[in-house]
């Protein structure tokens, strides 16, 4: 499979996830509004994704992928099926704990991500309570960054892509069915969520066993002593266990953040943190369709180029994957800047979502915009340093850009409140891109192919004309106006971005651009 047929289809799933994902917070905002309440389940559900991403798709993925990748490459599926089984028996012991002390310790975890919610009593009281629903939801999650990593490696993308949509088809049933019910039997609706995110994490779970077993490699957990002891006497294990200390950091400064965040967003104006997850959600369409695809296809084949010592193939992968965020995440930057508002009135303005929360989520919208080309080209440049085991550089990367993002946030936040928060997070992780890149050039791991001042000049002039066009059209419409005709709201942003798309792409051909080039990868 090319590398850009496996990134068309993770990202097509990936665009099916994004989908039903906004079609579920359309719902939501819909049904719930903007209210304390709505922020405590925010923070609720942050708690345990905030944890899947430090153990399960962040640090455990980015030390487990590669290790896995090259030990199937010097002993093959027989040693990398010992590695798994071994992998796994720790996996789950560590998560049964960790599972177990987040439902005893989840008054302490509010109180650390959101301590402002304490002026609300009620609100931070049924954050504890969904908390400690919710939490048991990284278990499942964990298993699954196991289970999509083995099958990545094995060039089977397609499920573990596909996998986030069942989480949002059951946040849209607890919402339709569930919520009314207990509207209805006199509970306090926004619990209805909670059912959702666990019964969704169960089902991502249970359809990755058909896919493992069709390769051979559902893992074979060690349940007795004897079992967890040999697990930790393997040498790759071991390895793993290695390289996520530092990519533990790593993460965890990238999660640290996002904390730090909610806490001052959570001390700002009520309506604050969920004007941010709004804006958060609009910024998933690109950096997953794009970043998160192009890392996940990337990494398994970095590594297997790095371990068969074939350093040409190896740069000519990261220089594919870097051109095509370039020629992808600038124009999209160039949007959100400039037609901010029209997506966010199409997208959320229906039932308790007021006009005065438009300009807010729109302006966040924009802060995070500014970095998108960074928060994307992230996900390509670090499996340049994992694919090599090099887990400490990108740690020292995010830790100095940690600090930028806080120093920021102290300049910024007095004056521009949640948009602060956002542009903080924009504009480090272009600070977070830039180091790396700059990395890789110098210990001449990535030697950039000709053409580079030229591609980057034909987009740039490209976006221009695709941002004056929208600037043009955000002002032609009533966006807003158009809460009573949604349909027509509706399709004239599909003739929008129709015409969007034409017009970029028409005019990067115009300029020599051979967009072939990105297909033969």
């Amino acid at each position: 499979m090319s590398l850009f047929k496996a990134a068309s289809t993770v990202s097509l799933l990936t665009l099916a996830s994004r989908i039903t994902g906004l079609v579920r917070d359309v719902l939501f905002a819909a049904f719930f509004g903007v209210s304390a309440l709505t922020d405590a389940f925010y923070v609720a559900f942050r708690i345990p994704n905030l944890f899947r991403r430090v153990f399960g798709e962040g640090a455990f993925s980015q030390a487990f992928v590669p290790v896995l990748a090259s030990c199937r490459t010097k002993e093959g599926d027989e040693g990398a099926r010992r590695m798994v089984d071994h992998v796994s028996t720790i996996l789950f012991w560590a998560l049964l704990l960790l599972c177990v002390a987040g439902v005893a310790g989840a008054p302490l975890l509010v109180w650390a991500l959101a301590s402002g919610m304490k002026k609300t009593p009620h609100a931070y009281d049924a954050a504890v309570l969904m908390t400690r629903w919710m939490f048991p939801y990284i278990g499942f999650m964990s298993l699954v960054a196991l289970a999509g990593g083995v099958l990545n490696t094995w060039k089977r993308f397609a499920v573990p892509a596909a996998s986030p949509v069942l989480l949002n088809v059951t946040l849209i049933g607890s919402i339709v069915l569930a919520a009314p019910w207990f509207q209805r039997m006199g509970i306090e609706p926004i619990y209805s969520q909670c059912i959702g995110v666990m019964l969704g994490g169960v089902l991502q779970l249970a359809i990755q066993v058909p896919a493992l077993r069709r390769i051979g490699m559902w893992p074979r957990i060690g349940l007795a002593f004897s079992g967890l002891r040999a697990a930790w006497q393997d040498e790759s294990t071991r390895t793993v266990l290695r390289l996520m200390l530092p990519a533990l950091v790593g993460v965890s400064v990238a999660q640290i953040s996002l904390l730090i965040n909610t806490q001052i967003a959570s001390y700002l104006p009520a309506g604050s943190v969920s004007w941010l997850n709004n804006a958060d959600r609009l910024m998933e369409f690109p950096t997953a369709l794009l970043g998160v695809a192009l890392g996940v296809v990337l990494m398994p084949q970095l590594a297997a180029a790095r371990a068969s010592g074939d350093d040409a193939r190896y740069s000519g992968m990261l220089d594919w994957g870097l051109r095509l965020v370039v020629l992808l995440a600038i124009p999209s930057s160039v949007a959100l800047l400039v037609f901010a508002a029209p997506l966010v009135a199409t997208l959320f303005h229906y039932g308790a979502f007021k006009d005065s929360d438009i300009p807010q989520v729109a302006l966040a919208l924009a802060g995070y915009g500014c970095g998108l080309l960074g928060l994307v080209a992230i996900k390509v440049l670090a499996p340049g340093y994992y694919a090599s085991h090099d887990m400490k550089t990108p740690m020292r990367i995010a830790i100095a850009a940690l600090v930028v993002t806080q120093l920021l946030n102290a300049a910024l936040v007095p004056f521009l409140h949640h948009v602060g928060l956002a542009l903080s997070i924009g504009l480090g992780a272009l600070v977070n891109a830039g180091a790396l890149l700059v990395g890789l050039l110098r210990r001449g791991k990535y030697r950039p192919s000709p053409g580079w001042p030229m591609f980057a000049l034909r987009v740039l002039l490209a976006s221009a004309l695709l941002g004056g066009f929208l600037w043009w059209v955000a002002g032609q419409f009533p966006w807003i106006g158009w809460r009573t005709e949604p349909l027509k709201r509706i399709g004239a942003m599909a003739a929008v971005l129709v015409g969007a798309g034409v017009l970029y792409f028409g005019a990067l051909a115009a300029t020599g651009v051979r967009l072939r080039q990105f297909v033969t990868r």
